[in-house]
């Protein structure tokens, strides 16, 4: 190997996304079986440090830090990971590293900490990939193939504001391998708010893994995929016009059916709790009566995430405090909106 700079430390921070259209069932490494499209947080994010030394002798070496302290348990995660990229990263075989994650918000929080996670390692191993003289002709697209690789919601935390992973028709140079950045985007999605009410903060009962395994057995699966393509491409339209009254119908048509899918699954289960149910009412309720734009989503999980324009961020943060906050667990709700996407810090 010819290297460049043989030894070094990158820097790199990423945030998590909220899925619009809705990723849910998968195929092969980490393919989708219906496209997704999401909004890039800001706030949500994991920073990602390694310090990197290429040898001699062949022999992948790694140590994992989250959060100050060794663990081995994603360490172990982090390696068959790199195991499974070195073709695409052929002198990781030579590397020595030592990585340092932490996340700006909590475990259980309701945020895709994967999703953060995997996109700010891609960023970092990319960057060193150029350092020690591999030539990389697409750099975008090849962290966002590396991130998917690691997490699936991941491949879309590589761009700024909003992006859609997964081939649709209606969308050019869309992809399954890799998420694409929303050039189009209309300006009144780039200042959205994300307010994650936090419901409950226990281990889900069911992992998103087995949920998308689930779907392989799902009556509705295929018509499930069918509408999540059309939903997208519809979507790739609203967000490109500014048109919100059809974006909230979308939104919450989605966030519903992925809770369905999870009911109709078998074995069948729930993750929404009843104050889950309560703030979507709630709502629902407030946007009929006052005519502001307010409108929800949800993960896999019971946390539901209000998105509103930012000019409305007043009148929805009152509601919030007044309205839902009570049916949070201990009142919590973490605030955050669209971001700028990954920022390189060494």
């Amino acid at each position: 190997m010819n290297n460049v700079e043989n030894s070094g430390s990158v820097t790199w921070k990423a945030p998590s996304n909220i899925a619009i259209v809705k990723y849910w069932g998968k195929h092969g490494t980490q393919l989708p079986n219906n496209p997704s499209l999401s909004l890039t947080l800001n706030e949500a994010f994991t920073s990602t440090s390694i310090d990197y030394e290429i040898k001699n002798q062949p022999g992948l070496e790694l140590d994992f830090y989250f959060e100050g302290v060794e663990n081995v348990e994603f360490r172990n995660r982090i390696f068959k990971y790199l195991e499974i990229i070195t073709p695409h990263l052929p002198w990781l075989k030579f590397a020595k590293l030592t990585v340092r994650s932490t996340n700006s918000f909590p475990h259980s929080s309701g945020i895709a900490s994967s999703a953060s996670a995997m996109a700010a390692l891609s960023m970092c191993l990319v960057d060193i990939a150029e350092l020690v003289g591999q030539e990389i002709k697409d750099k975008t697209r090849l962290q966002s193939y590396l991130a998917r690789l690691g997490s699936g919601s991941a491949c879309r935390s590589i761009f700024p504001h909003a992006a859609i992973w997964g081939q649709c028709k209606g969308i050019p140079h869309s992809s399954d391998d890799y998420a694409i950045g929303f050039e189009n985007l209309h300006p009144v999605f780039k200042t959205y708010r994300n307010d994650i009410l936090i419901v409950s903060s226990e281990k889900k009962s069911v992992s998103s893994s087995i949920g998308h395994d689930l779907m392989n057995n799902n009556n509705y699966a295929t018509a499930r995929y069918e509408n999540a393509r059309q939903n997208a491409e519809k979507l790739y339209q609203i967000m490109s016009q500014g048109d919100l009254q059809e974006f909230i119908q979308i939104a919450e048509s989605e966030a519903l059916q992925l809770h369905a899918l999870m009911m109709c699954s078998s074995p069948s289960f729930i993750l929404l709790e009843p104050n889950s149910i309560a703030i979507i009412k709630k709502i629902r309720a407030f946007r009929e009566e006052s005519y502001v734009p307010i409108c929800f989503t949800i993960d896999a999980g019971p946390n539901i995430h209000v998105l509103y324009p930012q000019e409305y961020a007043v009148v929805c943060q009152e509601f919030i405090n007044h309205e839902l906050k009570a049916f949070c667990e201990q009142e919590r709700v973490i605030k955050d909106y669209v971001g700028e996407g990954p920022k390189k810090l060494i």
